[in-house]
């Protein structure tokens, strides 16, 4: 095939992928069909001595700039990447990379990336995607940039002049990065932390914009800039749990329980999504409190809303609903930048109290984070 020829098909195919993304109500039967064609993968040796890749690419879909690269994984290191074509596929997955960093020949660190929609129909993103990306240490990438970072994931979401805007079951399509293990992430206060964290934000920020132009969009975002300080483990003030006024624990409890639960940290402040953890250690805390705000990511709670377990309707005037099982409270409001959903999660039990405080504390927090973002007033019945 000749380089006219060769251009041509590229034409293409980034022109139906561009029209799968846009068509979201009909995309997950268009990308099925390109599966085949698009999900041609290799491995590319590179080395931070010899840049650019071999072939004039840079890693993850010729994204992830030298500076980007060195930050992540040092110098003087051999890096590898191997990616997926960035096209569709039907699981609402568009893109996967891995770029490995090796020294002496052993494996050091590995940094996954991925493009794809987040589900907001069966749930499938519910918990596990909202366990490690909308923990406390996230913070805010910066005004312009819709996403987060912490010292071991980031996210952002792509725009919606490239995507098309969700509806009611659809959710962001986002690019997120992985760095370690889930459920292992290193505490904020260990050296090198918000390096990693600056490192992995301009990684998702660079991977955003290489998906941004495959697609064949022409939005770019802007590099992030200084991050927000994460949080620490703190005392709790009393009637402010989680930093909020007018939110606290419910009356009964004894000494001993408050005591339990008397340390929080919390983060995401001013961002799309506020998250605090209560009492414990990580990764063993009781409770996890959640708002999200950005309306792109509120879909992915739907089963929880909808179908997870008692129904909670608010009280007269209320504009919510939602549900609440043993472990986890969702409750959806429609507020005056679009929905939200408060999240009110036991992750495991305090001695001496029954599994059920999603059901004793929703209502508080709903009432004291409505108020706080000027969703209020948002009432519930109490127990």
């Amino acid at each position: 095939m000749d380089e006219r020829a060769e251009a041509a098909r590229q034409t293409r195919e980034v022109s139906r992928v561009r029209r799968a993304i846009r068509s979201r109500t009909a995309r997950v039967s268009v990308v099925a069909g390109l599966v085949g064609a698009l999900l041609g993968a290799g491995a590319v040796a590179w080395r931070t001595d010899t840049l650019p890749l071999v072939g004039g690419s840079a890693p993850c879909w010729d994204s992830l700039s030298e500076g980007t690269v060195t930050a992540l994984f040092g110098e003087g290191r051999e890096v590898r990447s191997e990616e997926q074509s960035l096209g569709g596929g039907s699981d609402l997955t568009y893109g996967n990379c891995r770029v490995a960093g090796f020294q002496d020949g052993r494996l050091r660190r590995a940094v996954d990336i991925r493009v794809h929609e987040l589900d907001g129909l069966y749930g499938m993103d519910g918990d596990r995607w909202p366990a490690e990306f909308l923990d406390p240490d996230m913070v805010s990438l910066g005004k312009g940039l819709p996403g987060m970072a912490s010292g071991s994931r980031a996210w952002i979401a792509l725009p919606e002049k490239c995507t098309g805007k969700p509806g009611d079951f659809e959710a962001a399509t986002v690019v997120d990065v992985s760095l370690g293990r889930a459920g292992a992430d290193p505490d904020p206060a260990l050296p090198g932390w918000e390096e990693d964290r600056a490192a992995l934000a301009r990684a998702v920020v660079d991977a955003a914009n290489g998906a941004i132009r495959a697609f064949g969009c022409t939005q770019s975002y802007p590099a992030p800039g200084a991050l927000a300080k994460a949080g620490d483990w703190e005392t709790a003030r009393q009637g402010a749990l989680c930093g909020i006024e007018g939110f606290a624990l419910p009356a009964g409890f004894s000494r001993e329980q408050r005591e339990a639960l008397s340390r929080e940290r919390f983060g995401g402040v001013g961002g799309p999504v506020r998250s605090c953890e209560v009492g414990g250690s990580l990764p063993n805390t009781y409770l996890r409190f959640t708002t999200v705000e950005d309306p792109s990511l509120t879909a992915i709670f739907n089963k929880d809303v909808l179908h997870g377990g008692a129904r909670v309707e608010g009280s007269k005037g209320s504009k919510g609903f939602g549900s609440l099982s043993e472990t986890r409270a969702a409750y959806k409001a429609t507020c005056p930048k679009g929905p939200v959903v408060f999240l009110v999660e036991q992750k495991r039990a305090v001695d001496g109290l029954p599994f059920d405080l999603t059901r004793s504390l929703l209502p508080a927090y709903v009432a004291a984070e409505a108020e706080r973002i000027g969703c209020g007033p948002e009432k519930l019945p109490e127990g």
